[in-house]
């Protein structure tokens, strides 16, 4: 079985839109959350997630809308929380407020959560990718790991630990749209990156109303 895995969508509608027509053949489709935040369409991108049928758990920035919840958010964060929160209808906002922490998918093969195991908010950078992360998640083949923007894997003899970078606003300095595909037949994991339109989400952020940074790190990847 093939999964395409996602995560930090961040209302970047332009994004999601290339890495879905980059996707090669998958059997499904998971999301380790952050669906919304800083970027202009979090309504396109919760109604893309939710016609797709794809399984989410939720990030901190969905917790925020959803909940009216802080995080230590700067004002880029903070701003596109408040945008989120008037783009989107009650339905949309009802499907943020009940994705789940954490979901086990594929008979309890693949494990996904936005930040750590068992530390929700926490940011699980690379240098953390151990086999304690597996035992903390319950011992899935593969953990799917979001938050920090960073597309990373490690393959360990207990699993493989795997975080598919951002798709709407990388921060590992390389600005294309991030994702990618396990293969959980042999353990394999693809990392993928794909060119999209900066110039047209930086110009839909300004006119959005949000601070232009959110737009003008998107062409540094940070």
């Amino acid at each position: 079985m093939r999964i395409g895995l996602l995560s930090d969508v961040h209302g970047n509608r332009v994004a999601l839109e290339a890495v879905l027509a980059d996707l090669p053949p998958v059997d499904r489709l998971v999301c380790a959350g952050d669906v919304v935040g800083y970027n202009p369409w979090p309504a396109d991108c919760v109604e893309t997630l939710r016609d797709r049928g794809v399984p989410t758990v939720v990030g901190n920035h969905d917790r925020a809308v959803a909940e009216d919840t802080g995080f230590r958010f700067n004002a880029m964060a903070s701003a596109g929380v408040d945008h989120a929160r008037e783009q989107l209808d009650e339905g949309a906002l009802s499907w943020l407020g009940d994705l789940p922490r954490r979901r086990r998918l594929a008979d309890g093969q693949v494990a996904v959560v936005h930040d750590h195991p068992e530390r929700q908010d926490h940011y699980t950078y690379p240098e953390e990718f151990d086999p304690s992360l597996l035992a903390a998640a319950g011992d899935p083949e593969v953990l799917v790991l979001g938050h920090t923007h960073l597309q990373h894997h490690e393959t360990f003899d207990e699993g493989v630990v795997v975080n598919p970078g951002s798709v709407g606003q990388p921060r590992d300095g390389d600005p294309r749209a991030a994702y990618a595909v396990v293969d959980l037949d042999d353990r394999s994991v693809a990392e993928h990156r794909v060119t999209y339109d900066v110039d047209g989400v930086a110009e839909a952020v300004a006119d959005a109303g949000l601070p232009e940074k959110i737009g003008e790190r998107l062409y540094h990847g940070k």
